[in-house]
């Protein structure tokens, strides 16, 4: 057997076991499903779901990257037809809110792999899920134009808009709130590019939007 096709092969095993255990995850929930469910439903051995995936969370992180890279896509050809950067950002925050929402029992252990602390993981995640660089592509334009603080580089302000996301989607995830995730993480995003304090005749950047 060449060299290719053992790589396809590979390929398509991995994508049947991705595809299986998301569904499982979806339906009897992620706690609940173990890799010998997975490997079971796949048909493939304990062994070989471990040799695609060292750990259960690491299935995971291929549904984010997924996630991500689709966010990505929208937002440089949002940005290419010219639709100004902050209405993207408030498209692409709103839009992972709805799948994050929508997917509300796979968030939790999805956020928590960003914060193992286990280092390796926490960086094989924070590769994985690179909504910072999402966000600070579609931040660029304003940098460039001065109309961002230079007190701060766009990387680490990239770094705290995404993180905020990550803490706000999982309090809401784990504890519930009256407010959907979408008016949770819009109310977080206004106060990170309007500021706490109160300022007369000043509105809101997603009431602009409106």
């Amino acid at each position: 057997m060449d060299s290719s096709l053992r790589e396809r092969q590979k390929e398509r095993r991995r994508a049947r076991i991705y595809s299986v255990a998301l569904d499982l995850f979806k339906r009897g929930g992620f706690q609940a499903t173990t890799a010998t469910d997975i490997a079971r439903a796949s048909n493939v051995s304990r062994g070989t779901f471990f040799n695609y995936y060292p750990y259960k969370e690491a299935v995971l992180l291929d549904y984010g990257s997924e996630v991500m890279e689709r966010l990505r896509d929208k937002a440089e050809a949002r940005l290419q037809a010219g639709v100004p950067p902050l209405t993207v950002l408030y498209e692409i925050w709103d839009e992972l809110a709805e799948e994050n929402g929508r997917e509300r029992d796979l968030f939790p252990p999805l956020a928590y792999e960003v914060l193992n602390p286990n280092p390796e993981r926490a960086r094989t995640a924070y590769q994985a899920l690179p909504l910072s660089k999402v966000i600070e592509l579609i931040l660029r334009p304003l940098h460039q134009a001065g109309q961002i603080r230079t007190d701060l580089s766009l990387q680490r302000i990239s770094n705290l808009i995404a993180d905020t996301y990550l803490m706000v989607a999982l309090r809401w995830s784990a504890y519930g709130s009256d407010r959907s995730l979408q008016e949770e993480t819009r109310l977080a995003l206004d106060l990170l590019l309007e500021g706490a304090l109160r300022r007369e005749g000043v509105s809101r950047p997603s009431e602009r939007l409106a």
